[in-house]
């Protein structure tokens, strides 16, 4: 047993008060966590400043003055399990979690801790749950030391989502950077020499704030040895020599890279956008010579090199793994063909007049003929997105006289095509476009826009709008079936324009709706608390654009999806509909709604030529294919050539064709063949479920399944009094009491919980480190170690049962341990441990080595009869009495350097799998947190 003071896990005392010794930094300060309580408690003592400030100290032991019965046993010996932190099993960080992570999901964490440093490119479907799957390896870099500090770089809208998992997921209190909060958190700094980058253990920053010469220098010179980057694809390179935002991002990303001790997890759905260049230089940041591999041609020692270092799932792979279902809902999908009034009719057949009118004009070529094309682009899909957007688009086409200047093509497309870059989405009417088509407009032409704009004026109304009347109809059906939906539309008029329709139609059927449109003008702070507080209406509408198609969780609160705009690029129909169809989602189907305009031959255009294509390869393989580059110029061409026919009625709409489809189509096939034969190389099936199961049941058996989580809440609330309900499918607990333990005030009004996979929108899914169970936990320990407390929660009994046919002692232990790195840094670890002995022949016979049968004892045995407190004093103070002899105190030393002995090979075993030096477990004298005698028979 260690022999100094202040080593990592040994018992101090302080202040009046005995403590617990943590890993620190610095040789000079002490880092101490409160004997019996948690580690919010934890505090620090330089020792320069207090240099006889700590002194040794023991474990007291339980008093038999204060012994109850038994049944306090179980609340002690789970309150103290689901308590721990810094676990004794081989997986180290679960002890944090309050998630509890699907078995496929340490996949990813069995690689990671194969290498040294980790490179990892973690490219799952989407909802499969990367974040937490990336949390995960960092939280366990973090835990063995491996890593001391870690950065996740993200999209601006998706930091807030970020600090949220990392705080209330994974106990990482993340500090946002970005501009709003650069700040602040340099005011917070202890030292003016210091940087944020240096003094924080974890930060969640924004990519789009650090990745300009101004923010990057700092970054990349006291960068945290451990990056998380969100959204990886758009840190792709560029093709060809595109700069901008992406190139920025690329630049950073890969200079990061060039340490050779950083870890490095990328995180994206779509790692493959259909350019190979880029999707080589995203494997080239795991590793320089990746960058030259071949997908298609790389020979089998290249790709089982590559496959070390590359995941990518499909959900086929992972719905059921290691006997684990994992309930994805289903997708139901429905094209809902809509026609127009007459009057929109006749505003649309006018704008495609002046449109093609425009385009044609054979007096225009080169660069002012692109402009007329883009002006003509943008003003067709305003109009047949909304009236709001085409009197918008109307208006600033009349109004706006610029000067022509040089037409920005990549900035035209960015606005008006819908690609899926790296540079987010817009939602803003194409106003720079639109501006520079009209800046050469005659009379006739403006008296003609005039009059078109009069036209989108007089259908603002929506009265002669049926594209939006027959969505009203849509959701009226969906909230009388219970859903909760969300419409998707281009333009911010167009979510405006909707929202208020919906809100006026519907208003006088559901007293309690309410609808709310979300866009781009909003701030991320903005938009996420829209969403928060239209999440407590019990019959909602979301009206967003998609501002919110991209990163953002929202299985919660909405289950429906509705494409009130088309999108151009079937990538963004997958973004937009992976934002409710994903793990986590409480409906069992995500109903999904794709509005077309049979009057709109672009919209006919867009379902053949490239969504029904996306939906067939996934459909049949499973799998999402990015849409290959050049589904940009085919639109151009589909576009281009609607504006140079001179003849198109209705009823060649749906049939609208394009000859480059058929070529197209045969691109789009040859990605799904590659994306399918990716995915089977990389689906990392040679981890075998056998590696893992036998890992995660030992994390069970150190901390506790959800049955023990449910067992201990349950127990634990009756006996302190907390109101409870059983319900169907879930539990109401009112645990206002509990408020001074911890528990924010959202809990003094009643909650409903649930401990399995059952979900349910309003009721949360509480784990072993959820904040009831741990406001619960401190409760019952502070209960028992209290010098005179309510005897519910004793550390000591004795009770008769029928469970025994003689006296037995069961003892609950806390195994302290010091575990020493290859690197020679301390960790510690604890766990808690049933155990005992009965006499028999006038010896002690102790329980076989393992917890099974003192735990089951524990679990199953009744009180059968009471004891009076005298005799309860008199049969624990004998059984302490008992454990004094030498004897005793040396089966318990062997008990304990056993277990310590089963850590390491457990640990050894791990390392089978993932590599890395040897692990060293060293033991402490147990603390005995709590005796418990069993007598047999009834009380007469």
């Amino acid at each position: 047993m260690p022999g100094s003071a202040f080593a990592v896990g040994s018992i101090v005392s302080a202040r009046d008060r005995e403590w617990v010794v943590l890993p620190s930094e610095d040789a000079e300060l002490v880092r101490l966590r409160p004997l019996t309580g948690s580690e919010q408690e934890s505090c620090s003592i330089y020792l320069p400043l207090e240099p006889t400030a700590l002194s040794e100290a023991t474990f007291p032991p339980p008093d038999p003055r204060r012994a109850g019965d038994f049944i306090a046993g179980r609340l002690v010996r789970d309150a103290a399990r689901l308590g721990l932190r810094s676990t004794a099993a081989p997986f180290r960080c679960v002890g944090r979690l309050s998630v509890r992570p699907r078995p496929y999901q340490f996949v990813p964490l069995i690689m990671a801790l194969r290498q040294d440093p980790v490179r990892m490119l973690i490219a799952d479907d989407v909802g499969v749950g990367k974040t937490i799957e990336g949390a995960l390896v960092a939280s366990e870099l973090l835990e063995r030391g491996d890593a001391q500090r870690m950065a996740v770089l993200c999209p601006p809208h998706l930091c807030e989502q970020w600090q949220r998992e990392l705080n209330e997921k994974f106990h990482l209190d993340a500090k946002i950077v970005r501009t709003s909060t650069i700040a602040r958190l340099e005011r917070e700094l202890p030292r003016r020499d210091l940087s944020i980058y240096q003094h924080y253990r974890c930060l969640v920053i924004s990519i789009d704030y650090v990745k300009g010469q101004s923010h990057r220098y700092q970054l990349l010179t006291h960068c945290p040895d451990l990056v998380i980057v969100d959204e990886a694809h758009t840190c792709a390179r560029p093709p060809g020599d595109r700069g901008g935002d992406q190139q920025q991002r690329h630049e950073l990303v890969e200079e990061l890279s060039r340490s050779a001790n950083r870890h490095l997890v990328l995180l994206t759905a779509t790692p493959h956008s259909g350019i190979e260049e880029s999707f080589r230089s995203l494997l080239g940041l795991l590793r320089p010579e990746f960058e030259r591999l071949d997908m298609e041609t790389m020979p089998e020692r290249d790709r089982e090199r590559l496959a070390r270092h590359f995941v990518q799932r499909r959900r086929a792979d992972v719905a059921r793994w290691m006997g684990a279902d994992t309930p994805f809902p289903e997708r139901v999908s429905t094209d809902v063909a809509y026609p127009l009034s007459l009057e929109y009719r006749e505003l649309f057949q006018g704008v495609l007049d002046y449109t093609r009118e425009r385009v044609q004009d054979a007096t225009s070529g080169g660069s002012r003929q692109r402009v007329q094309f883009w002006a003509a682009v943008s003003l067709i899909r305003c109009v047949m997105s909304s009236p709001a957007a085409a009197f918008r688009a109307l208006s600033n086409r009349e109004g706006s006289l610029a000067d022509d200047g040089e037409v920005d093509e990549e900035q035209r497309r960015r606005e008006i095509l819908d690609p899926v870059t790296e540079e987010g989405t817009i939602d803003a009417v194409p106003e720079a476009a639109l501006a520079q088509g009209a800046s050469d407009l005659s009379d006739r032409q403006k008296r003609a826009l005039r009059g078109l704009r009069q036209q989108a004026e007089g259908l603002l109304s929506g009265k002669g709008d049926l594209k939006v009347a027959w969505v009203v109809t849509a959701i009226q059906d969906l909230l009388g079936q219970g859903n909760r939906p969300i419409i998707y539309c281009r333009f911010i008029p167009t979510a405006h324009y909707v929202a208020e329709q919906l809100r006026q139609r519907l208003k006088g059927q559901y007293q309690d709706l309410q609808v709310v449109s979300i866009t781009g003008e909003m701030d991320d702070e903005q938009r996420e608390t829209r969403v928060r507080e239209l999440a407590e209406a019990p019959h909602r509408v979301l009206v967003a654009t998609d501002c919110l198609s991209e990163g953002v969780n929202l299985q919660s609160h909405f289950d429906a999806v509705i494409h009130y705009d088309l999108p151009w690029n079937p990538n963004r129909l997958e973004q937009r509909e992976g934002r409710v169809d994903r793990y986590g989602q409480s409906a069992k189907r995500v109903q999904v709604m794709l509005f077309v305009g049979v009057d709109n031959p672009i919209d006919g255009a867009v379902l053949n030529v490239l969504i029904r294509k996306a939906r067939s390869i996934r459909d049949s393989l499973g799998i999402t294919v990015p849409v290959p580059e050049e589904a940009q110029s085919v639109m151009e061409a589909v576009v281009q050539s609607l504006f140079l026919s001179h003849h198109w009625t209705k009823s060649t709409q749906l049939g609208f064709d394009y000859a480059p489809h058929v070529g197209f189509h045969e691109n789009m096939e040859r990605s799904a063949e590659r994306e399918r034969v990716s995915r089977t190389r990389f689906a990392q099936h040679a981890i075998k479920p056998e590696e893992v199961a036998r890992e995660l049941e030992a994390v069970d058996s150190v901390l506790g399944d959800p049955t023990s989580v449910q067992a201990f809440t349950l127990g634990a609330a009756e006996r302190v009094a907390l109101n409870h309900t059983r319900q169907k499918h879930c539990h109401l607990i009112d645990a206002s009491s509990l408020v001074a333990e911890g528990l924010g005030p959202d809990w003094k009004r009643p909650r409903r919980v649930t401990f399995g996979d059952h979900l349910q929108e309003g009721v949360e899914v509480v784990g072993r480190s959820h904040p009831l169970v741990s406001a619960l936990s401190r409760r019952v320990l502070s209960a028992a170690f209290q010098p005179l407390g309510d005897q519910h929660f004793s550390r000591c009994g004795a009770s008769r049962t029928d469970a025994v046919c003689t006296r037995t002692v069961l003892l609950l232990l806390r195994l302290r341990y010091r575990l020493t790195a290859r690197r020679g840094t301390d960790q510690f670890a604890e766990e808690i441990l049933a155990s005992g002995f009965r006499r028999d022949n006038g010896r002690l016979v102790w329980f076989p080595p393992g917890a099974e049968e003192a735990d089951g004892l524990l679990e199953s045995a009744h009180v059968t009869g009471s004891l009076s407190p005298q005799e309860r004093e008199r049969q624990v103070a004998d059984a302490l009495g008992l454990l004094a002899d030498p004897n005793a105190k040396g089966q318990l030393l062997s008990l304990v350097q056993a277990r310590a002995t089963e850590m390491e090979e457990a640990h050894a075993r791990l390392r089978r799998y993932t590599g890395g030096g040897k692990l060293t477990v060293t033991a402490y004298d147990p603390d005995l947190l709590g005796l418990y005698v069993f007598l047999p028979g009834s009380a007469r």
